[in-house]
């Protein structure tokens, strides 16, 4: 099985780094946070009037780079309220576009059926795509810090931890990671329910996943440490091989088509 397994990964490595879609989410997750940095900051001070009431709106902008990444301690920076939602969280929505299309596409072309058929059982196809799913996702947490470090450099904004430290930075984004586990478990599962209705695969994932959205701020933000990253590490295994499961129980007593 061991051996099945490393073919299926090298299959699933081999058509990840080929295809067209890897390379353009990773791009996206390397380019919302420079963008998005980049536009709040040249709109900082600037001022909007209701034409109704008359009442005067001033935009805030970004304070500080790691506002795409977490909540620093003490007073909310300015620009917050936007990016307490709109930050390095967003690329947990992101990979569930990646994993619904690479697998109703194993589906949609026949190749899912033609596998089982000759070479793999329903668990080894499972963990093959957990896996594929979870590195898209750490290659994209990783984009989109390398994207906010970038934007706040372009944008001249300040790097100041405020009294947390880089160690802090690496566990947060270790935790992060680890916690993708939990998010590719689900949207693997919905993808193998839905199989080859892509439409159906995408809505119940994100749909899904925005169930676990908000908690993920809190079981991982910038302040984190060992524990946070022991969490997360153990919740994203036990929810891999809980929901891996029932993935395989789905394929086996429903039709591949």
């Amino acid at each position: 099985m061991k051996n099945r397994v490393k073919s299926m990964l090298k299959v699933d490595f081999r058509r990840m780094f080929r295809s067209k879609t890897f390379y353009v989410i990773i791009a996206c997750a390397l380019l919302i946070p420079i963008v998005m940095t980049v536009m709040m900051s040249m709109m900082d001070g600037s001022v909007s009037v209701d034409p109704q009431t008359g009442a005067e709106t001033i935009m805030q902008g970004p304070e500080n780079t790691w506002q795409n990444i977490g909540t620093l301690p003490g007073e909310p920076l300015g620009g917050d309220e936007i990016f307490m939602m709109c930050n390095i969280n967003m690329a947990f929505m992101g990979v569930a576009v990646f994993v619904c299309l690479f697998i109703s596409d194993d589906f949609r072309s026949g190749y899912a059926k033609n596998l089982f058929t000759v070479r793999a059982n329903r668990g080894e196809y499972v963990v093959s795509k957990t896996i594929s799913g979870f590195i898209c996702g750490a290659f994209m947490l990783i984009a989109y810090l390398v994207g906010s470090i970038l934007g706040g450099a372009i944008s001249v904004l300040s790097f100041d931890l405020h009294g947390l430290n880089a160690g802090n930075i690496a566990m947060c984004m270790l935790a992060k990671i680890f916690l993708m586990l939990v998010f590719v478990s689900i949207f693997t599962l919905i993808s193998v329910a839905a199989k080859q209705r892509t439409w159906l695969a995408i809505c119940g994932s994100l749909g899904g996943g925005m169930l676990l959205f908000m908690m993920v701020s809190m079981i991982t933000p910038l302040g984190s440490t060992v524990i946070n990253v022991a969490l997360c590490a153990v919740g994203g295994t036990l929810f891999a091989f809980g929901l891996g499961a029932v993935s395989k129980a789905i394929l086996k007593k429903t039709s591949l088509v």
